[in-house]
């Protein structure tokens, strides 16, 4: 069946493991806001369950996630939805910076960070693309498990923005090697994004669901309290050094980008569509 004739998510529960899917193959599982809130959902599902001890992200098909919603017959970013991160006002009834930025506080920026806090280990099942926001569902897990034909990109420099608007680069990779992955918009593989300390394990491609899944089974033997209570000790330390408050200001420069292009270019992106966007590479 067509990804477009189906939910945008698929939510399963084997034991103490309940696999979160995106399931928009057809398009790579770019996110719109309709997955997005799909994803909200299930997430809250998970944690809801006590059941469930871990939770893992994947993604349908070929790739993890070729990032946002760009272009795709589906892209919905125009429309309302209910507002779950944050307080921000409706976008769809806004025009210019207004709307954008309150959209993306809510969909980008509010719900990965509400996503991080699920007080369950989360681990990214990833293979394939993995690309602007693709990076930000894969970040906010506490672990990446990569198949071996897996790669990591963030080409939105093209687009004259600095970074995807969860931007945890500094802090998943040193921070040298995160300037060269912006400056440069290359993919980095599954091997080197194990190198520089960004993904936890690779594995053949045909093995990655049933390792992660072992990965899940053994951390699900831990006491529910002592996990939460460690992912809480873990995330607060990044907090520390730094990691909220400077995406809270790299959000604005972001958003700065996007009103720069508004204003110079064709649109806020800077005139890169989908096409423009593979062409260079992405």
């Amino acid at each position: 069946m067509s990804a477009a004739h189906d939910e945008p998510v698929h939510y399963e529960k084997q034991g103490p493991v309940a696999t979160v899917t995106m399931n928009r193959p057809d398009y790579r599982n770019a996110q719109n806001s309709a997955m997005t809130y799909a994803l909200d959902r299930a997430f809250y599902r998970a944690a809801d369950d006590s059941e469930v001890k871990t939770v893992v992200l994947a993604g349908a098909g070929e790739h993890f996630s070729a990032g946002h919603d760009i272009g795709t017959p589906e892209r919905d970013a125009h429309l309302p939805f209910e507002r779950r991160a944050g307080l921000w006002w409706d976008h769809s009834d806004k025009a210019g910076a207004e709307s954008r930025f309150a959209r993306e506080s809510e969909v980008y920026l509010g719900m990965c960070r509400r996503w991080r806090e699920l007080p369950k280990p989360v681990i990214a099942s990833v293979q394939g693309a993995c690309v602007a926001g693709g990076l930000m569902l894969a970040w906010v897990c506490d672990l990446i498990v990569a198949s071996e034909d897996a790669f990591f990109a963030d080409p939105v420099v093209r687009m004259g923005i600095p970074g995807v608007e969860y931007f945890a680069h500094p802090w998943v990779m040193p921070p040298r090697i995160a300037k060269e992955f912006l400056y440069t918009g290359d993919r980095m593989s599954a091997r080197r994004a194990y190198e520089v300390g960004m993904v936890n394990r690779v594995v053949p491609r045909e093995e990655l669901a049933e390792r992660t899944r072992e990965l899940a089974l053994r951390i699900s033997e831990m006491p529910r309290l002592g996990l939460a209570l460690t992912k809480r000790a873990v995330n607060q330390a990044e907090d520390l050094q730094g990691m909220h408050t400077g995406m809270d200001s790299v959000f604005g420069l972001h958003h700065l980008a996007h009103a720069h292009n508004a204003e110079t270019a064709p649109d806020a992106l800077g005139g890169m569509d989908i096409r423009a966007m593979k062409k260079a590479g992405a």
